[in-house]
């Protein structure tokens, strides 16, 4: 505008980003006083298609009319690197192509009653002389370059004009394809239907799904019952058609290790469920259970994580220990909870019928697993990386993990008729609930420990670390939640990780240097993480024996909204001292923990309401 171009991630830009409130289209507002303009920006992926729809609304703010120009940039790297695509301009459709084997993308847009881009450059990008085509808007003018191929990028131009004191639209669209002349087919329904029209059938139709859910909320501030709503919609949105669950799509976190957390990591996959089926989400969860039923190992195990497609994901468990000698490079708990889960299911839902085609590949062989991997002479369960994943041993979260998942394939077993494999889950798990309370409880400490190190000799040493994964004990039943050992070991984690800053929250375990924010300090035991800070919420619900014992869990529900971004994301975990968010944002876990742990909350008030 003004013979002059600003991108709006530029300097200058107010960006307000949020959602319209129950459903999955954005609010997102960008005012630059400088320029004179607001834009507001609406856009969603379609419910029911490949197709993401965008509009923006241009508003001017000084006295004049204004001719506005959009330049809408593109950058793909298909198939995750800049290698063999093609970036072409469209004269059927009028829009922008790129696309490389199989995968097509095909971008178009439309204002007023003009459709496609006014202008387009297809150029080259990250080379010694080319940046890439976003340099050739600064200017004005766009090359008009009709094709490109290598590693390209692409710009489409919208013209408007903008009245004094009034505003112009532009509607934008991206369909996702897997042949060009399908994409086209479904550009051609988008113009005659309208983008419009996409953007208000997915905001309806999310406004329903999320109402699906029969959760009491009456006793939550709205901003609490709002971000309930908001962390289900944020759970939908991370979970793949076929069943992955995946636990983050953040790409800031590809700075560190050169790799995501857009992989399916079977523990969190299953805590996750949890909050699903305590949403009603009845068919999302199943087929969860289902994607696990083709991703299980011959052997009977789950592997570290996948891909959403089920193929394994990137690892750093080895298969060989330090001698050189076999090991399994898994998290048991994986495997366990995954058992655990799909019995929640079933106790909702009571459908066999759903369980009957992958009863004995996921649910048997699992079972059987988990009988089988055992620590000798302890009976408890074999050595693997704990949930965390940076040491090896025999972890308390995985004990009890392992425990209630034999305690579900037992029930499972029962009601197939498999009498044999019911009384050897339920041998197994008695054994290893006698062995965690002789070795993983700490009578000098009056606690449980997070872990049995298992040494080249063969004995075991005890890591008395507090760790908030030790909630796992109560949480998956090995004990009762006011049994005197938990109450001493949830109390010990409350005194020992709470973080003693103006932010508060809960740490991990004593010394995390995970994205560790400064110099440890008494006062940091690591950084707070919505996930642990929720679990000692779950511990005051359980144990809660009237209302007034609900009000240390409801502070917690607080405090994770105050830390919430504005757009109603949680991180993983957040700084000691200014309360940012740290890691990734969104968490899957962290939306999922925070559902659950307010189910746990409506249920209990009811409970004592009675």
């Amino acid at each position: 505008m003004d013979g002059g171009l600003s991108w709006v991630s530029d300097g200058g830009w107010e960006r307000r980003l949020a959602y319209a409130e129950n459903t999955l289209v954005t609010d997102v507002q960008l005012v630059h006083a400088g320029l004179g303009l607001e834009l507001a920006v609406a856009d969603t992926v379609d419910f029911d298609r490949p197709l993401l729809v965008r509009r923006v609304t241009v508003r001017n703010r000084r006295d004049h009319e204004r001719s506005v120009t959009l330049y809408v940039h593109h950058d793909f790297d298909l198939f995750e690197h800049a290698l063999g695509d093609t970036a072409y301009f469209d004269p059927w459709t009028k829009g922008l192509v790129h696309y490389k084997r199989t995968t097509h993308f095909l971008i178009n847009a439309l204002a007023g009653d003009r459709v496609g881009f006014t202008s387009y450059a297809t150029g080259a990008k990250g080379t010694a002389t080319h940046e890439g085509t976003w340099r050739d808007s600064e200017d004005g003018q766009l090359g008009r370059n009709p094709i490109a191929q290598g590693s390209v990028d692409s710009v489409g131009a919208v013209d408007l004009v903008v009245p004094a004191g009034g505003t112009a639209v532009a509607h934008l669209w991206m369909i996702a394809s897997d042949d060009f002349f399908k994409a086209k087919d479904q550009n051609d329904v988008v113009v005659q239907r309208g983008p419009e029209s996409y953007l208000v059938r997915t905001q309806n139709y999310w406004q329903y799904w999320v109402t699906r859910d029969r959760t009491d909320l009456s006793q939550l501030a709205p901003r609490l019952r709002q971000l309930y709503r908001r962390s289900l919609l944020i759970l939908r949105t991370q979970i793949d058609n076929r069943g992955a669950i995946i636990a983050a799509n953040d790409s800031d976190i590809k700075q560190f290790g050169r790799d995501t957390y857009s992989y399916m990591w079977p523990r969190d996959g299953a805590l996750v469920t949890e909050a699903l089926i305590g949403a009603n989400q009845r068919e999302v969860a199943a087929r969860f259970f289902e994607f696990c039923a083709q991703i299980i190992q011959p052997g009977g195990f789950m592997l570290h994580k996948y891909t959403p497609d089920g193929a394994p994901g990137s690892s750093w468990h080895p298969w060989a220990d330090a001698h050189g000698d076999r090991i399994l490079p898994i998290q048991e708990d994986e495997t366990a909870l995954v058992l655990y889960a799909l019995g929640l299911h079933h106790a909702r839902y009571d459908d066999t019928e759903f369980i009957k085609p992958f009863y004995s590949r996921l649910v048997k062989a699992a079972a059987e697993f988990l009988v089988r991997y055992r620590h000798t002479p302890t009976g408890l369960p074999g050595p693997s990386w704990d949930l965390w994943e940076e040491r090896r041993g025999i972890h308390a979260f995985t004990v009890a993990a392992v425990w209630a998942g034999l305690q579900a394939a037992a029930r499972f077993a029962e009601g197939f008729g498999e009498t044999a494999l019911a009384a050897k889950c339920r041998t197994a798990s008695d054994e290893i609930r006698a062995a965690a309370l002789a070795h993983l409880f700490d009578r000098a400490r009056n606690r449980f420990v997070r872990t049995l190190e298992v040494r080249p000799d063969g004995s075991l040493a005890r890591d008395a670390t507090l760790d908030a994964s030790l909630y796992g004990v109560w949480k998956f039943g090995l004990v009762a939640p006011s049994d005197p050992a938990a109450v001493s070991t949830m109390e010990a984690l409350r005194d020992g990780l709470t973080v003693r800053t103006s932010v508060g929250g809960m740490a991990r375990y004593q010394h995390d240097a995970y994205h560790r924010a400064g110099p440890e300090v008494a006062a940091v035991p690591g950084n707070p993480w919505f996930i642990c800070t929720l679990w000692l919420a779950d511990w005051y619900i359980a144990t809660a024996g009237s209302h007034d014992d609900l009000e240390r869990a409801y502070e917690i529900l607080e405090w994770v909204a105050a830390r919430a971004l504005p757009s109603g994301t949680l991180a993983e975990q957040v700084h000691p001292h200014s309360g940012e968010p740290l890691s990734v944002s969104p968490l899957t876990w962290s939306h999922a923990a925070f559902v659950t742990t307010v189910q746990n909350y409506a249920v209990r008030s009811r409970q004592l309401a009675q």
